[in-house]
């Protein structure tokens, strides 16, 4: 529904996880019964997450303790790990930053020019840990390092930007064809952001395995704040899962809709994939580990762009293991903790047995869906509070 804002322009009413609630349906299951897996390309992964290729969050170490978890860890293939024989020195150095130098003193340690040797290097660790190895290279970038990428044994590119489009144009005459590049590639291609129907749908159209949606979510980002750009992720997500309809439609070719930021706790993973996600990217909550190379901070992949920032490093609690997150057990009550577990729980209760079959749960508006009744959570700053 369009409301007017003014005589000359209308606008959508969009939603945000906050503003929606999944509503149980006539049966409920066993969790154990419930099936999280998912398929991208010819890969069957048993979690339906993904760690984001940031510095504070998936180092090669990270990377392969999820993938023996059964997630995947996107490493960023332009990041530190591939700027820097020794990452550590530099993480150590972000990490000691006060809140006024961390921009600009992030800035002067990502002016070093990625080593493509390091790309290479970083790519073998995963893969001789035996585990699926996934990088993240910017559209700017891909052309000149994917072969290197290639060579190691990389399983799944991700082509990852703030927001990347099927028909970038540009006056250098050097814009990428993401149709034509992904069609050379023998490895299945992630692409994204997106946050719209018409952006999703001709990702899709470019041969992608899946796209990335959301635009500017993340805890760190402030896409939305610098330029003014993005949309709420529930609206987004559906946005993109009516275009995923679409393209089924029109090439019988299913791509995969990942929930790219903004979640939190298990119940908004499991609002993601109840508005159509097949699977979730997440940052900040993974960042929380205690084996993440943040050292306590998160900081995303824009924060140090060396002309137009669009990012902060925000600081984080390491108060838990990796595994304690994704697959628990769970030692505290909000959400933060056993977030697969939280899933199937949550599919079990509505009494949905597979991602496919929770896409097609009902959800409801439900603006005070975590504010009812829970005046002395919110008090003592507890559970939901």
């Amino acid at each position: 529904m369009e409301i007017e804002i003014g005589r000359g322009k209308k606008a959508r009413q969009a939603y945000g996880f906050d503003d929606i609630a999944i509503v149980p349906s006539r049966r409920t299951r066993d969790p154990q019964d419930v099936d999280i897996g998912w398929k991208l390309g010819p890969h069957l992964l048993e979690l339906p997450l993904l760690a984001s290729a940031m510095d504070g969050v998936v180092s090669p170490q990270v990377a392969i303790e999820l993938g023996k978890l059964g997630g995947l860890g996107v490493l960023n293939l332009e990041g530190i790990f591939t700027r820097y024989e020794r990452p550590e020195r530099e993480l150590e150095k972000i990490s000691k930053l006060s809140k006024e130098q961390a921009t600009s003193g992030m800035q002067k340690i990502y002016e070093r020019p990625v080593e493509p040797k390091l790309i290479a290097k970083r790519i073998e660790e995963i893969k001789e840990a035996g585990v699926l190895a996934a990088g993240s290279l910017t559209p700017q970038k891909v052309r000149e390092h994917y072969e290197l990428a290639l060579e190691a044994g990389i399983d799944v590119l991700v082509i990852q930007g703030t927001v990347v489009s099927a028909e970038h144009v540009s006056s250098n005459g050097h814009a990428l064809n993401l149709k034509e590049f992904i069609a050379s590639l023998p490895i299945p291609t992630i692409v994204g952001g997106c946050a719209s129907y018409q952006t999703a749908l001709h990702l899709m159209r470019t041969g992608a395995e899946g796209v990335l949606v959301g635009v500017g979510p993340g805890q760190a980002c402030t896409t939305r704040g610098v330029l003014g750009v993005g949309v709420p992720q529930a609206t987004a997500i559906a946005d993109a899962a009516a275009a995923r309809v679409q393209h089924l439609l029109e090439t019988g070719k299913y791509v995969n809709v990942i929930a790219d930021g903004g979640m939190r706790t298990g119940g908004d993973i499991s609002k993601a994939i109840a508005c159509g996600a097949d699977a979730v990217m997440i940052g900040s909550p993974l960042a929380k580990a205690k084996e993440a190379p943040g050292r306590g901070f998160h900081w995303g992949m824009a924060t140090f762009h060396p002309t137009l920032p669009r990012g902060a490093r925000v600081a984080v609690d390491q108060n838990a293991t990796l595994e304690e997150i994704v697959i628990g057990p769970a030692r505290e009550n909000d959400g933060t903790l056993n977030l697969m577990g939280a899933l199937r729980t949550s599919m079990a209760t509505c009494g949905y047995e597979s991602i496919h079959d929770f896409q097609k749960a009902e959800v409801m508006l439900a603006p005070a869906i975590k504010t009812e009744g829970k005046s002395l959570q919110q008090a003592q700053r507890i559970g939901m509070g």
